[in-house]
């Protein structure tokens, strides 16, 4: 009994330091022991709207707009790159197999139709040329040798077999003649009847199939090349090409096709006219948009493949819109747009805000605010300012 009288004595001041660091505690966290707050974070002062006062003579070089409902033209903002006109762009493929012995064409330079843009040296060239050759002296023999037999079945000398024969073995070499002409024709070579001139000659030129412009070069001196697998250049008209633009799935109901769009880019001050002509049939399934492709001129070739792009497009009227200067919309740190509300005498409170589309320095609020509001425009940079202090 002794010793527990000693160890209570011992534990009293341990108990009673214990109840005062708690006491302590409390009276650090600002709560007492019913749970009432007393300021910091969790004060219902901290859920107040934010006020702004400003002195008076600050406060007139504040502009107040009144926030009304008004008609609001749609401006939608599309982002594209730019393409070739694929209805006028075409891969160059060579014909012939062998390899390339000149090149006669650089890219950026101006192409007509039929005009040589390389040669080949091709074993399969030579071989067609000597078939040619072949056919047009078997023709020629025969051809003489029918009139011949004309002019004897005239006279009664051969029997009207013999005449037969020789009309039908004209024919033939005719037939020959023909197909060993157009072989050559396919190759490059529009006039055969130029290798008796030049028999010599083992190359076999590649032509443009279309007027334009070289884009691309993809082949070298030197490299063997593969009849109707080879592509060796691209040509494209360049005076016209198409902007691929996307469209957002809740911008779908306001783009057409025949709709007239503006084109803007970063890399020159004035824009392109063009208009949309096609409108996919399925979303992207990774960007959930629709492609649109716009047809637009290209002035001095000034639209090169791949450039970024935005095309604006006029997509009706939006009814009952509640606008604000573009002066007045803010951003907070996280980037969420906000405004300044009039709440009183010299007095704003700050307000976050969803917004629509902008055009003519005006933006549209799509919810934040209501018809009435007096919202401050140009100066509000200095409500931002002295909120921060």
């Amino acid at each position: 009994m002794k010793n527990d009288r000693h160890l209570k004595d011992f534990l009293r001041p341990l108990n009673v330091a214990v109840i005062a660091l708690a006491a302590m505690l409390v009276a650090c966290s600002g709560n007492d022991p019913g749970g009432r707050t007393y300021g910091g974070a969790g004060s219902a002062d901290s859920n107040k709207p934010e006020l702004v006062k400003v002195p008076k003579e600050q406060a007139s070089h504040i502009q107040i707009v009144t926030v009304e409902p008004t008609s609001f033209p749609r401006v939608l903002r599309l982002t594209g790159t730019v393409a070739y006109n694929s209805f006028q762009t075409t891969p160059v493929i060579t014909q012939v197999s062998g390899p390339v012995s000149r090149i006669i064409v650089s890219p950026g330079q101006q192409m007509k139709k039929g005009q040589p843009m390389l040669y080949v040296s091709s074993p399969d060239y030579s071989q067609l040329r000597a078939n040619y050759l072949k056919a047009r002296d078997a023709h020629s023999l025969a051809h003489k040798n029918y009139l011949r037999a004309q002019d004897l079945y005239a006279h009664h000398a051969i029997a009207e077999r013999d005449l037969q024969a020789a009309e039908s073995a004209e024919i033939q070499a005719q037939a020959d003649l023909q197909a060993a002409e157009q072989s050559l024709k396919i190759l490059g070579i529009p006039r055969p009847d130029t290798l008796i001139e030049n028999p010599t000659s083992p190359e076999v030129p590649l032509l443009a199939p279309i007027a334009g412009e070289a884009v691309e070069r993809l082949c070298s001196p030197g490299q063997v090349i593969q009849a109707g697998q080879t592509q060796c250049f691209t040509i494209s008209n360049m005076s016209t090409v198409w902007v691929l633009a996307n469209v957002y799935e809740n911008q779908l109901a306001y783009v057409h096709v025949g709709d007239q769009v503006s084109i803007k880019t970063d890399a020159y001050p004035e824009g392109f006219p063009g208009r949309i002509t096609f409108m996919g049939a399925a979303l992207d399934p990774t960007s959930r948009t629709l492609q649109a492709r716009i047809d637009t001129r290209n002035p001095a070739g000034k639209l090169k493949k791949d450039m970024y792009v935005t095309a604006t497009v006029a997509a009706g009227t939006i009814e009952n819109a509640l606008l604000v200067p573009d002066a007045a919309v803010l951003r907070d740190a996280e980037n969420e747009p906000f405004v300044y509300v009039a709440a009183g005498d010299d007095q704003f409170t700050r307000r976050p805000v969803k917004l629509g589309t902008s055009t003519q320095g005006k933006t549209q609020v799509v919810s934040g605010l209501n018809a009435g509001d007096r919202v401050a425009g140009d100066g509000s940079l200095f409500l931002q300012f002295a909120g921060s202090q």
